[in-house]
């Protein structure tokens, strides 16, 4: 992998660290306004103070995922564990709005985020094993 596309994975993996750490830490403290934000009024009252639960592992991973120079390697447990964690969260998001038909303001751009961080981390796996786009 070359030194730039080693910098991009770095910082795409720290810039997911700090989401998550962030997202995690508003659960811990106030996990009604995160769900509020996200599904919107409609969410099961009796059960979003089980939102500190999540909140502690979605904390949990952001530190586990901050990068250090082993992990921001293609390879490494702390970036498959964030490209696995941004893909399954986009498509749990999209679940909640069509099957569950929930949707606060920060639905749509908790999905464009996490979707956006999926392809990065693809895009430089992509790149580290040489696979170049198809030209027309």
């Amino acid at each position: 992998m070359s030194e730039t596309s080693h910098t991009f994975q770095r910082k795409i993996l720290t810039f997911a660290a700090v989401v998550e750490i962030g997202t995690g830490l508003a659960l811990m403290m106030d996990p009604r306004i995160v769900v509020a934000l996200l599904v919107g009024a409609n969410a099961p009252v009796e059960e979003i103070p089980m939102g500190r639960l999540p909140g502690i592992a979605i904390f949990a991973l952001g530190l586990a995922c901050w990068p250090s120079r082993e992990q921001a390697e293609s390879g490494s447990p702390a970036f498959r564990a964030m490209l696995v964690y941004n893909v399954l969260i986009a498509l749990f998001l999209v679940y909640l709005f069509k099957v569950g038909h929930l949707g606060g303001v920060l639905l749509w751009p908790g999905v464009a985020l996490h979707a956006v961080v999926a392809l990065l981390l693809l895009w430089t796996w992509r790149n580290k094993r040489g696979i170049a786009p198809q030209s027309r």
